[in-house]
């Protein structure tokens, strides 16, 4: 951590409110990007998608159940790996009580994963979720989104993540994809992020960066080290894992 002088209160709310004026300015200049982000152009989705969820076999315009707009998310969870990745379920334990949220203006949020169903009923299950969670097994929706490749993919070092800004070193990558449907079914691509992009989907990192020690990653082997899956942090002795005695 970096020295902090310590000063009266009257000191503090000075700077403080000179810190709030570079907030509101980040504040106005993130209402004219999602302004833009909304003016974006978008994409017909012509390929048929058939996935297994919670209803049985289901097409892209079902996972909508009957809303105009589906926020995707790309969940790493690979057919052969035996428990879903510990940085989407950060994520998911985030989004996981905003669903009726959402849904409530319109918005359906879904995750989809390449794992078969059965994988990843057993591990929601495990972490508590009720959110949608639909398997990609079957079709190719995962790769079409760019966030998971083959091995000649990964092999070749190109830029595959990302938009082609940054490759990727293993075969499933995290993001989120937005779609729309009209009043006659058509489903359109509207908007898809990755990488720090993500970022502003985590409330929990948002609330570490309002702490002294922000994020606190720093000197780790990688960023995320730390993380674990929420049923795998050891409680301080003598202590629950709420701070309780």
């Amino acid at each position: 951590m970096q020295p902090h002088q310590i000063v009266s209160r009257e000191e503090w709310i000075a700077a403080r409110k000179t810190h709030l004026d570079r907030e509101k300015e980040f504040t106005k200049a993130r209402d004219r990007l999602s302004e833009e982000r909304r003016a974006l152009p978008w994409v017909k989705v012509g390929k048929a998608y058939l996935f297994d969820g919670p209803a049985g076999k289901a097409t892209l315009a079902d996972l909508f159940w009957g809303r105009s707009q589906l926020v995707v998310q790309h969940f790493m969870f690979a057919p052969d790996w035996t428990e879903g990745c510990k940085s989407c379920s950060f994520w998911a334990d985030g989004f996981e009580r905003m669903v009726p949220h959402l849904a409530a203006r319109d918005t359906t949020l879904v995750a989809v994963s390449r794992a078969p169903l059965a994988k990843l009923d057993a591990f929601r299950a495990r972490m508590g979720w009720t959110f949608d969670w639909y398997s990609s097994a079957a079709n190719d929706f995962n790769h079409d989104y760019a966030v998971s490749f083959t091995p000649d993919e990964i092999k070749s070092g190109g830029k595959i993540y990302n938009f082609g800004t940054s490759g990727f070193g293993v075969e499933e990558a995290p993001g989120i994809s937005v779609f729309y449907r009209d009043e006659e079914g058509n489903v359109f691509h509207t908007y898809s992020c990755f990488a720090r992009g993500l970022d502003m989907m985590n409330a929990a990192y948002h609330y570490l960066d309002l702490t002294p020690l922000g994020r606190h990653e720093q000197g780790l082997p990688y960023p995320m080290d730390w993380l674990r899956l929420r049923d795998q942090y050891q409680p301080a002795p003598g202590k629950g894992a709420c701070g309780g005695s």
